[in-house]
């Protein structure tokens, strides 16, 4: 209980404490207009209150992955609480927030155009497609995971203008996929706006009353001294370094927020919200992962209870979701706990479309304030999306979690040359981007789905490519430096 207090305390600290000097930094100016202001066409570009960009903002890059990511991360110990704490504190949340606050300082640029900016024109077109493959993969999946949930939920029949339709998998996934379709067509404020915040809203008090509940019928979380050790079934075919940090990634940091980002960068009213939205929402995130993973190991009787249910039993993260919610707080958590597994994954999958729509029409210039434009955009993306469900994706989205985080390396990389080139402070993306090159060489050569090499070879390329990586950025740091001098 003491490790998780102390977890819990120290993302609140820092949100107080790193996320100020996050805004010292970046140099935020209350008073400048941002593009919700500047850019204003009643669609994609429109002011709203900061609670509900926060509330969008923290549902867009949640999701799945704070819950599942979270238990699967749990079967590694408590060493996935200093994971969770320090990738949200010095990675996840610098990570969101200066890539969200790039975005404002570039009329609301998706992820693409500031890369590209900053790290070359070469950067900048396999980012379009890589990004626009990965939300266009996201949300297809995005549509078929909740519709079975719902389907094994609804065996029945549904009597709809003198019409009877079975509420099976084709039936949920079509109208999910139409929700999609208006999701990404209408303006923000029109469905987006006003649905997040009560879906928000359900998944943190979801996660609460899990906690509460955990500790007031007296389960005991297990504490990190002594136990920082890795305790997954697998033993060294799992070692906590890489693969923790790659199962653990929206709870933590996630590449797949700075895609997101922009689209909260075209509706903040101020920059002085920035830190409230985009660092706050990844340290909220971090505190759900927390409490989730706490949940998973002491719920099963400790780790190695988590570890036989999920190893051994072979059972899923959502069984885990179900039985602990279930368990926990009777048919109100059951309730919840549908809502947690089918809202989140929902509200990351409608707007990783229309993320995708906004790449597309960025780079091809394209205004999207008539329907009929961002029909054109949309029509293709989706019926993408549609091909995808048609296929087993299983193979290909196990490279999903080591391609959410190469995504996040590029960002850290780009912000990193951002802060370099504007005189700011670039000690702070540089670290968690030189630890994040790190971990995704090693995974990818590493891993069962990768090229499957001996660890300790594995460790050393990932350290020998940050390596090089990092001479390159140093190179191009005194090159910065003597243009000044030469001005």
């Amino acid at each position: 209980m003491l490790s998780f207090s102390l977890a819990v305390l120290a993302l609140i600290a820092g949100y107080l404490i790193y996320g100020r000097l996050m805004e010292k930094i970046f140099g935020v100016e209350d008073n400048r207009k941002t593009p919700a202001f500047t850019h204003s066409d009643g669609v994609d570009f429109v002011p709203l209150p900061w609670y509900k960009v926060f509330l969008i903002q923290f549902l867009n890059i949640a999701g799945l992955g704070p819950i599942f990511g979270a238990i699967a991360g749990a079967m590694w110990g408590p060493s996935a609480f200093l994971w969770i704490v320090f990738g949200s504190v010095f990675g996840g949340a610098v990570h969101d927030y200066l890539s969200g606050m790039m975005s404002i300082r570039h009329n609301g640029a998706s992820l693409p155009e500031l890369t590209g900016k900053y790290l070359g024109k070469l950067i900048m077109q396999f980012m379009r497609v890589f990004t626009i493959g990965l939300m266009i993969l996201v949300g297809a999946v995005f549509i078929v995971g909740p519709a079975e949930i719902i389907a094994s939920i609804t065996p029945f029949s549904i009597y709809i203008a003198g019409w009877i339709f079975e509420t099976n998998l084709t039936f949920w996934a079509i109208i999910i996929f139409i929700y999609y379709l208006l999701a990404t067509l209408l303006p923000i404020d029109k469905l987006i706006g006003r649905l997040y915040p009560i879906f928000g809203f359900a998944l943190i008090f979801m996660a609460f009353s899990i906690i509460t509940a955990l500790l007031s019928q007296g389960y005991q979380i297990p504490e990190l001294i002594g136990n920082i050790s890795n305790q997954h079934y697998k033993g060294d075919a799992m070692p906590i370094f890489p693969m923790m940090f790659i199962s653990i990634a929206c709870g933590a940091i996630s590449g797949f927020h700075a895609t997101q980002s922009p689209l909260m960068a075209r509706c903040i009213k101020s920059e002085k919200y920035g830190r409230r939205v985009f660092y706050g929402a990844m340290i909220s995130e971090g505190i759900i992962a927390l409490i989730w993973a706490a949940a998973a190991m002491t719920f099963f009787g400790g780790v190695d209870g988590l570890n036989g249910i999920i190893g051994v039993q072979g059972k899923s993260a959502a069984y885990v979701v179900n039985e602990i919610s279930n368990s926990l707080l009777g048919k109100f958590g059951v309730i919840l706990a549908i809502l947690g597994v089918v809202a989140a994954p929902i509200t990351s999958g409608d707007t990783a479309f229309r993320s995708a729509r906004l790449i597309v029409a960025d780079f091809l210039h394209y205004k999207q304030t008539k329907l009929s434009s961002r029909i054109f955009i949309a029509i293709p993306l989706f019926f993408a999306g549609f091909l995808i469900t048609q296929f087993d994706y299983s193979i290909i989205w196990r490279y999903m979690a080591w391609s959410n985080q190469t995504l996040a390396v590029i960002t850290l990389w780009s912000i990193s040359v951002y802060l370099v080139v504007n005189k700011k402070t670039w000690i702070v993306s540089l670290l968690p981007a030189v630890f994040m090159t790190t971990v995704v060489f090693a995974y990818i050569c590493f891993a069962p789905e990768g090229f499957k090499l001996n660890y300790n070879l594995s460790i050393g390329v990932g350290i020998a490519a940050s390596a090089i990586i990092t001479s390159f950025f140093f190179i191009f740091l005194k090159t910065v430096k003597k243009q000044k001098l030469n001005a």
